[in-house]
């Protein structure tokens, strides 16, 4: 068995689970729930909104932000393990 985690499994999929929340959350929103988390994400993020290609931006815009992150959080701690 492997010694620790895949860096980059782990980061695909932080990066698929961010831009289905995402979408999950752009969907609740235009069913008029969680109305006040879509606008805070409007705020966040640079290219979401509650149209189709805002939201298909947002979504690519978590997924990226997010594999950057995770890959470099794992990086950074195996390099200190």
């Amino acid at each position: 068995m492997a010694k620790g985690v895949n860096k980059l499994v782990a980061s695909y999929t932080g990066a698929i689970v961010s831009a289905v929340l995402m979408l999950l959350l752009s969907v609740l929103a235009k069913l008029g729930l969680y109305v006040g988390a879509a606008e805070a994400m409007m705020e966040w993020h640079m290219f979401y909104s509650l149209s189709v290609l805002g939201i298909i931006g947002g979504m690519v815009e978590a997924a990226v932000m997010t594999f950057v992150v995770v890959y470099a959080t794992l990086w950074l701690y195996y390099k200190l393990a």
